[in-house]
């Protein structure tokens, strides 16, 4: 059992945003299906949320049970004290009282007996997260299962433009797809990989903290290599060392039929099937010619493949019943 609750405030008084609404509702129904249209997250989507008692209580029920995963996100106003915490600012917000403390949430969320807790924030100053303040304060001590991940550092604001936020667009497009492993699988990491490339060093930085001993994928999209295709890795290479010796008969082209220069042994049928899955394995950077740029010519001058690093580390996932 999976569940989101997905926050989005534009509605502050004398500090109106624009495009916290149009993040959250593109987040949760991004979050809600993985990308073969399966179910994921069971989301609730929550706009304008009034008083700081209100979000606080959709909090505690988020995290409250025992589930596999319980992912808060948030987009709207954020706010760094003098005392050096981080706070997610609520309309009814008033000097010295501006919302919820950073602080308190992540004490909820360590409390909480989901295995896996994701918060996510994309307000400004919100790498303020998760950090310890001068006074050893323990509720900033991330828990085992939990992972954060801002849209900026504790001193930095988080940027909207043209509607929406620079940080959870970046967001969206890794979750459909941009941040995806080569099993389709995207993770709190890789997600943290995907923006903090794409932002440069004069932007917004991202911020990713994490306490976990297990994988936790948020979405699953179509795999770049489907995972029968990657099981072959070890039937291809009985060995991570070995090379798979090639010829001119696993290049589908060379066929007298085909109206160009072919050469002896010609196209044999298997060996065609089996090069296909080479060369997408090698589209991937798991498999490469050896003396030669293209796996093509690999075969039609009866060379051979190797496993690159990242290869290696696929067959031995195969290897160990992993995939």
């Amino acid at each position: 059992m999976r569940k989101a609750l997905v926050v989005g405030i534009n509605n502050y008084p004398k500090a109106e945003l624009f495009g916290c609404i149009n993040d959250a509702s593109a987040f949760g129904n991004t979050l809600e299906t993985n990308g073969d249209g399966s179910p994921n997250f069971d989301v609730r989507i929550l706009t304008d949320v009034p008083t700081k008692g209100e979000l606080k209580g959709h909090i505690k029920e988020l995290f409250a049970g025992d589930c596999e995963t319980a992912l808060f996100y948030f987009s709207g106003h954020g706010f760094f004290d003098d005392t050096g915490g981080g706070i997610i600012v609520t309309p009814d917000f008033k000097a010295n009282d501006e919302g919820i403390s950073m602080d308190e949430i992540l004490n909820i969320a360590n409390e909480s007996k989901s295995k896996n807790r994701v918060i996510i924030l994309d307000c400004c100053h919100s790498g303020a997260f998760g950090t310890p303040k001068l006074g050893g304060n323990q509720n900033a001590q991330i828990g085992e299962g939990v992972s954060i991940l801002t849209a900026s550092k504790e001193d930095e604001p988080s940027m909207e433009v043209n509607g929406h936020g620079v940080f959870t667009n970046l967001l969206l497009d890794a979750l459909q797809g941009g941040a995806a492993d080569l099993r389709g699988h995207i993770t709190p990491g890789s997600i943290y990989s995907y923006i903090d490339q794409a932002l440069g060093p004069w932007d917004q930085r991202p911020v990713f903290k994490t306490n976990i001993t297990r994988f936790t994928s948020l979405r699953t999209v179509s795999p770049q290599v489907s995972p029968e295709i990657l099981r072959r890795l070890n039937q291809y290479f009985t060995s991570p060392e070995e090379q798979f010796q090639l010829d001119p008969s696993f290049e589908f082209t060379n066929d007298p039929a085909i109206e160009h220069e072919f050469t002896e042994p010609y196209a044999n049928e298997k060996n065609v099937s089996v090069f296909k899955d080479l060369q997408k394995l090698a589209s991937v950077g798991l498999v490469v010619p050896v003396d030669e740029q293209h796996m093509y010519f690999a075969a039609m001058h009866s060379k051979t493949c190797r496993l690159t690093a990242l290869g290696y580390h696929y067959w031995r996932l195969v290897k160990d019943k992993r995939i």
